[in-house]
């Protein structure tokens, strides 16, 4: 597969109608898709990145790495086949239902050009919005207790819950870490190959 941009920071130009606005970062080309709610929940508000500038979205970057999907706690973090962002982009004021109306054809637009193998939703509007969109999952209620660190086939995609890092115990982040981990060691991908309908030996890997 072509590398579709080496830009890690906002690498589509998104130009979100507010301020402050925290796009996307990590490889456009990733393999795992970590889907946030907003930045007033996740943090990077000031840094302009997911998952900085606040305890919980720090204590998911840590486990991020002890399960091998980052390579290195930072603002930002060093990331490996790893994209972040959010539901929501927007920092500022809690986000309404008709502000998550109004940004979901971005986000959607983003998630359809990342084509991650596999989406960790974290918290459960997130989980909420993948499930909805991406599996035959119902959606209310969503025992986030019981779906933290599952896997959960979707359609093209492998979708694995995370409960608000905010609220894990150490039992909760061992878990997370244990999941992806033992992931990492399997075939995740979500591709079929069709190379043996054409006439040479070349693979040809589809989604």
């Amino acid at each position: 597969m072509k590398n579709v941009t080496a830009r890690q920071h906002n690498p589509f130009g998104f130009d979100a109608p507010c301020e402050p606005f925290v796009p996307g970062y990590g490889d456009a080309n990733a393999h795992f898709h970590v889907i946030g709610d907003h930045p007033g929940v996740h943090g990077g508000e000031t840094s302009g990145i997911p998952f900085t500038d606040n305890p919980a979205g720090e204590r998911l970057q840590r486990a991020l790495v002890e399960a091998g999907l980052l390579a290195e706690v930072g603002t930002p973090p060093t990331v490996e086949k790893t994209y972040l962002s959010y539901l929501y982009m927007c920092g500022g004021e809690p986000p309404t239902d008709a502000d998550y109306e109004a940004q979901e054809p971005l986000f959607d637009t983003e998630l359809r050009a990342i084509t991650a193998h596999v989406l960790l939703p974290v918290g459960e509007r997130a989980t909420r919005h993948v499930f909805a969109n991406t599996t035959s999952e119902p959606t209310k209620p969503i025992d986030m207790d019981a779906r933290h660190a599952t896997e959960v086939p979707g359609s093209g995609w492998l979708v694995v819950p995370i409960k608000e890092p905010a609220e894990w115990t150490d039992d909760d982040e061992t878990a997370l870490v244990d999941a992806l981990t033992a992931l990492l060691k399997t075939d995740y991908r979500r591709e079929a190959d069709l190379g043996r309908f054409l006439p040479n030996d070349d693979p040809y890997l589809v989604r």
